[in-house]
């Protein structure tokens, strides 16, 4: 059986990517440490090995996508599901961390739980595999908790972008 790795490899890259770039863009540092956070934040420690299972699950889910597209065109809308993502997920690193904005990362994250729907929801659609779209629930699961914990840090730390009046 001959296996065609281009769908392997774009699919593993976009994972690999998202996760090196959300790790590289994630600076842990005094300002970030400073942030009053809920008592229910999971530990610093959990967030790369659960980025790493759901990114590897949602990269699967592509290489599915891309492998069971019936027509060019469905494959066009595979690529334009996750090219959608790629983007959003990338973005949130740098809003919350590296612009010190988790008020704008929270805005943002909004696009990026729509983008996940749309994996768990046009993917299945446009490759005609509903496997494609279970794939992405933890997924789901993860970036709406990442929103309500984004949201609860706003919350307890606002004004950002200025200095609080005194």
């Amino acid at each position: 059986m001959d296996i065609d790795w281009t769908p392997v490899a774009i699919a593993a890259g976009w994972a690999i990517i998202l996760g090196g770039a959300g790790g590289a863009l994630t600076e842990i540092g005094l300002w970030y440490r400073d942030l009053r956070k809920p008592p229910w934040q999971p530990p610093d420690w959990l967030f790369g090995p659960a980025w790493t299972l759901i990114l590897s699950l949602a990269g699967w889910s592509f290489y599915v996508g891309l492998t069971q597209a019936p027509t060019p065109d469905a494959r066009a809308g595979v690529w334009a599901l996750f090219t959608a993502n790629f983007v959003l997920h990338f973005l949130w690193s740098p809003l919350f961390f590296k612009f010190r904005r988790p008020d704008w990362a929270l805005a943002e994250n909004v696009f990026l739980w729509l983008s996940v729907v749309g994996l768990m929801v046009a993917l299945p659609r446009v490759v005609g595999d509903s496997f494609a779209g279970w794939l992405n629930v933890p997924y789901f699961i993860w970036v709406t908790f990442a929103f309500v914990l984004n949201w609860k840090i706003v919350q307890l730390n606002r004004p950002f972008g200025k200095t609080a009046a005194a």
